[in-house]
């Protein structure tokens, strides 16, 4: 950082302020933004792609894709109001350091987040700024409620979902979102920044991703977009249509809010206004409240990750660590990933998973209980390959919500809450229309047999060991029995 000058007479400190942007990917409500630009003089928007400071974890290859997409779109955006968007690559403290000196900037502005290592980044940035005379400023932009606000009578974090979210619906309305700031002219003196190109946050060779283009559209632009559209058309049958993987029935928001291209104040807002316009409309009051819980849902799980850091490696039960895990046989696993499993819910949902970097949150539950539970294979094996292949992982839902499969979680479902795949598809794609349009080998069998492919005569559906053979694959394990043997593991533990 720059030396501070003690000399009362020195010239004040530089006007010029970066902002540093991080899963905050947005103009609109961006409280660090907003700072820096009442703070008056030029503001230096800055993205840091950092996968080398000590803990932080890099990102998964789906994640990367759409950070590079949501960051071009950015860049846009701010390049429309004159300012560039600065890039750099490396070790956060470093880069910002850097520059500071380089543009002689006198404060920095960011948005908090709430995982253990980068948290000690920004406490290390926020120390050496203070000492070299630098305003450091941070701001609560992610969550409704920040974790060390909600405790229970014993000052402790909450363990079980509802009576934390019922203590956060009393702590007050949260706040109003910021309209967009005017930025600004640009600072003086053009800042060095790397290309967008030179992050290599894109796949190339093979370009895997086209299916990720096709079912995503990253950006502020397209995450406000699809908040109003789900306000005004999806909201009232949401509590219907959520569990269905073939209808439109989820606000597809949750990509949007990992990368902070919408913020949870807007979302909650949006939806309170609605509500609040026809207070008598007692389904959309009954759609209020149950999106809103799952609003709720993501911040109980980064208050998860707050108290315990390593959520993606530790079980929070401990008594789960002596449970007995299969080891993970390559082949098995390989199935489960590219949906070869042989039952078709599961493996329409890994193969979406694959094409789109989606997953819907009821298939999400099937396919995570039938890992680990039917094929016996430890949680973390699954949220290492979503880490991998979600667009929307992030280091708090992806671990917390693997866990709560697995029972080994905060409120978490009950180890022996076994979702039976083909249960789960009978109920909730009765039709078949989810599972024909990830699976085209199974889309000319009719419902009901579609979701038991086997018990078609076998010139109707070949068992074949892979896709390119024509065929769809024999089912890798009995389900009851599979069951059995993991309940039995589990009280063995339990007895333990």
């Amino acid at each position: 950082m720059r030396a501070h000058d003690d000399d009362p007479s020195a010239a004040p400190a530089s006007p010029s302020s970066i902002v540093w942007f991080r899963d905050d990917l947005r103009l609109a409500d961006n409280p660090a933004l907003t700072a820096a630009v009442e703070r008056g003089g030029p503001v230096i928007p800055v993205v840091v792609l950092d996968d080398v400071s000590p803990g932080i974890r890099p990102l998964g290859g789906a994640a990367r894709w759409w950070l590079h997409e949501s960051l071009a779109r950015l860049a846009e955006a701010l390049e429309e109001r004159g300012t560039p968007l600065v890039l750099r690559r490396g070790p956060a403290g470093e880069v910002i350091r850097d520059l500071v000196r380089e543009s002689g900037a006198g404060a920095v502005f960011w948005n908090r987040r709430y995982g253990q290592a980068g948290r000690d980044v920004d406490a290390a940035i926020k120390t050496a700024g203070a000492d070299a005379g630098v305003e450091m400023h941070s701001f609560d932009a992610a969550l409704l409620f920040e974790p060390w606000t909600v405790t229970n009578k014993s000052g402790d974090p909450f363990h079980v979902f509802t009576p934390f979210w019922r203590h956060c619906l009393i702590m007050g309305e949260p706040r109003a979102p910021l309209p967009v700031p005017p930025l600004a002219p640009a600072h003086p003196d053009p800042i060095a920044s790397d290309r967008l190109e030179d992050l290599a946050l894109l796949p190339t060779h093979p370009d895997w991703a086209g299916g990720l283009r096709d079912a995503n559209d990253p950006g502020e632009a397209a995450a406000l977009r699809r908040l109003a559209e789900f306000v005004r058309d999806g909201l009232t049958d949401y509590p219907d249509q959520r569990n269905d993987p073939a209808a439109e029935g989820t606000s597809r928001l949750s990509p949007h809010l990992r990368w902070g291209e919408v913020s949870p104040f807007q979302v909650w807002h949006a939806v309170m206004g609605e509500a609040r316009r026809d207070p008598g409309n007692e389904p959309l009051q009954k759609a209020t409240t149950a999106f809103l819980s799952e609003i709720g849902w993501r911040e109980f799980c980064y208050h998860q990750l707050f108290h315990s850091p390593d959520i993606a490696e530790r079980n929070l039960n401990a008594r789960f660590d002596a449970f007995e895990w299969k080891d993970a046989d390559p082949t098995v696993l390989r199935a489960w990933q590219f949906g070869r499993t042989g039952f078709p819910l599961v493996d329409a949902g890994m193969r979406a998973l694959w094409r789109d970097g989606t997953l819907h949150n009821r298939v999400r539950m099937v396919v995570a209980s039938f890992l680990i539970k039917n094929l016996r294979i430890d949680w973390r094996e699954g949220e290492a390959w979503f880490w991998d292949t979600l667009v929307d992982a992030d280091e708090a839902n992806n671990p917390a919500n693997w866990q709560w499969v697995a029972g080994s979680g905060a409120d978490a479902a009950p180890f022996f809450r076994v979702f039976n795949p083909v249960l789960q598809s009978h109920k909730f794609d009765a039709k078949g229309d989810y599972i024909r349009e990830y699976v085209p080998e199974l889309a000319d069998v009719p419902a009901p047999q579609v979701h038991e492919p086997w018990t078609l005569q076998q010139d109707l559906v070949a068992q074949a060991e892979g896709e390119d053979a024509g065929g769809y694959p024999a089912p890798i394990i009995d389900l009851a029995a599979s069951r059995r043997e993991a309940l039995a593991a589990y009280d063995r533990t339990a007895a333990g």
